[in-house]
């Protein structure tokens, strides 16, 4: 298991009562909504790739590989992110992506 982001790993030993509430907002609105696991990580990889944020780009790629998305499921939200956020970031979050996904095995 890839070890958290020491800015985290720090915000958690900081603040750790902001660090429990977060969580279960995650929680509370992962349970809201009739949307599956798998279509859940989807959509939060692809909320990131539109905020083009590296972090969280990282992030929900890690997540979704422990859901079982294969490379090319992850790799078709940047694809899709182009007409939408442009060529050239979709080109820096699929570099992101490939971030994680280089280091695993597998296609």
């Amino acid at each position: 298991m890839a070890a958290l982001p020491k800015r985290f790993e720090r915000f958690l030993k900081d603040y750790p009562d902001v660090a429990v509430a977060y969580e279960r907002l995650g929680e509370a609105v992962h349970k809201a909504g009739n949307l599956s696991e798998r279509e859940r990580a989807l959509v939060k990889l692809s909320l990131a790739t539109a905020l083009k944020s590296e972090g969280a780009v990282h992030a929900h790629v890690r997540k979704a590989l422990k859901l079982g998305l294969k490379k090319n499921e992850i790799r078709q939200v940047a694809l899709l992110s182009i007409p939408t956020i442009g060529f050239p970031a979709a080109m820096a979050v699929m570099s992101w992506m490939d971030d994680i996904l280089d280091k695993k095995k597998g296609k």
